[in-house]
């Protein structure tokens, strides 16, 4: 009898867990397009967006 309580408990916190999975996908993705637009709007300024670090060196060492 514990071991029906068990498998539908277990049920329930795997459909319970698949919802939690389900909402933190939406909020990420949400968030990475919000990151892309503010991206894309300051890339509007000048210059390619995403390849200067926090040096203001490039990945290879060169500016830009």
């Amino acid at each position: 009898m514990a071991e029906k309580l068990r498998s539908g408990s277990s049920a329930a916190t795997a459909s319970g867990r698949e919802e939690r999975l389900k909402a933190a996908l939406k909020a990420n993705l949400a968030r990475r397009k919000a990151q892309a637009r503010a991206r894309m709007a300051s890339g509007a300024e000048g210059g390619k967006p995403g390849r200067e670090t926090e040096t203001g060196k490039g990945r290879n060492g060169d500016r830009g």
